[in-house]
């Protein structure tokens, strides 16, 4: 018999731990035989012991390769020219990419069969074996990260007070009974790669930015920490009927976690793109990646029809009682502005999801009177430009005792319906009446 190395010969003189690279290389490409025994020239050397040998390839292999992929291995001990030799059979494996446990799965861990060597896969052949074997649910399908730390998630559970061991991890389809993380452990994991980034504007657009936050780690730290950044800029206004004051946050506290749950739980994680929440003064909008699943409309989801993206992680979140039944969010976010005279909006394109909030207070900032006045705020500073011909912004602050956001912010308005027009820029700014 003549030994020569090709695509599906791999030729060893004795047991080596790159033996186990050679098999992965196999089984993630068209399958090969091993021949333990053998020289590079194909001369026959043969081992002293066999079954010995066997043993401790098989035990290689099981205890570093990933999945298992013992199945996919038979071994035969077979006589050539008065010596023993070994040949390890490896079939092409149906749980590709398989990978070496301790690197994970990336290039340095997975290895495809290129001509007579094993060499390691790129990242976009990794990523198809794994598309071509869990299919096209970004959820199903094994996470590249293998090495996850789960600090914010325990955290989580142990507010529900709901076990987080590998039993719950393995019903709720995080992990797979051969240990592999599903992209959703990956999401609810310290080390999501997935983020959302705030912005915070003076006004109604973005020619004033104040400030900017991006929000990281496990998408339970992420909106842990969102929820807080937007609660402290849904201030609560005063405003007054006779003797008896009435306090209204800027956004319905339920609106908001339900915009903030949608973005989270609708959206879709196979682009590594951040969700988007921008706060102006008169409204929250919240873009998230992913637009309507095939076959639904917007209005079926304002009628409360529901087709989960991302069906496991909402599972995983109704089971916390973060969300309730699907389909009640949309319904729950316009129930909540009923009767203010204001409709939240959605917008929906092929790849993106928009929620937009308005403020509830802010026509009220504009138009209500001050306490014991008889003119609206619009008025008072109207008055004031008739006296002294322009006003500075600042001029508007004394005036109505506000914060300067909030004079811009009645200034602009004031402009923009025409009532008064703005000369100069930074501090040379004056507004006159037209």
């Amino acid at each position: 018999m003549i030994f020569a190395e090709s695509e599906t010969v791999e030729l060893k003189s004795v047991v080596v731990a790159d033996i186990c690279k050679e098999e992965i290389a196999f089984a993630n490409t068209k399958g090969g035989t091993l021949y333990v025994g053998i020289e590079d020239d194909g001369t026959v050397a043969g081992v002293d012991n066999a079954d010995q040998a066997t043993l401790q390839i098989n035990n290689m292999v099981r205890d570093s390769i990933k999945p298992d992929v013992t199945m996919f291995v038979r071994y035969e001990t077979q006589a050539v020219d008065g010596k023993n030799i070994i040949a390890v059979t490896v079939q092409k494996g149906t749980d590709r990419p398989y990978y070496l446990g301790s690197k994970g799965l990336k290039p340095s861990g997975v290895y495809v069969r290129n001509g007579t060597s094993a060499d390691p896969a790129t990242d976009t052949a990794i990523r198809k074996m794994i598309k071509e074997t869990d299919g096209d649910s970004f959820e199903a399908m094994r996470s590249l990260e293998q090495n996850l730390t789960f600090r914010a998630a325990e955290a989580q559970f142990a507010k529900g007070n709901i076990p987080y061991d590998a039993v719950k991890m393995q019903t709720l389809g995080l992990i797979s009974p051969d240990g592999i993380y599903s992209n959703v452990a990956l999401l609810l994991s310290d080390q999501c790669p997935n983020s959302i980034k705030a912005a915070t504007f003076a006004g109604v657009d973005q020619s004033m930015f104040q400030d900017r936050r991006e929000f990281t780690g496990s998408l339970f730290q992420q909106m842990e920490d969102l929820y807080a950044y937007l609660s402290l800029h849904n201030q609560i206004r005063a405003t007054f009927e006779g003797l008896y004051r009435t306090d209204t946050r800027d956004y319905p506290e339920e609106a908001l976690r339900e915009a903030l749950m949608n973005s989270l739980v609708h959206r879709d994680y196979s682009f590594s793109a951040s969700t988007l929440v921008s706060i102006y003064d008169d409204r929250i909008e919240f873009v998230s990646v992913g637009g309507l699943p095939a076959g639904i409309t917007l209005d079926d989801i304002m009628l409360g029809l529901s087709v989960c993206r991302n069906p496991t992680l909402a599972a995983v979140f109704y089971r916390l009682q973060l969300i309730e039944a699907y389909g009640t969010g949309m319904p729950k976010i316009m129930k909540a502005y009923a009767g203010t005279g204001m409709a939240p909006r959605i917008e929906v394109t092929g790849n993106a999801f928009k929620i937009t909030l308005p403020n509830r207070n802010e026509g009220r900032i504009a138009a209500d009177t001050v306490p014991g006045e008889s003119k609206s705020n619009e008025e008072r500073i109207l008055d004031l430009i008739a006296q002294k011909g322009q006003v500075a912004r600042g001029d508007v602050d004394q005036l109505l005792d506000v914060s300067q956001t909030t004079s811009s912010r009645i200034l602009k308005r004031m402009a923009a319906e025409g009532m008064i027009y703005q000369e100069g820029s930074g501090k040379k700014t004056r507004y006159k009446k037209r």
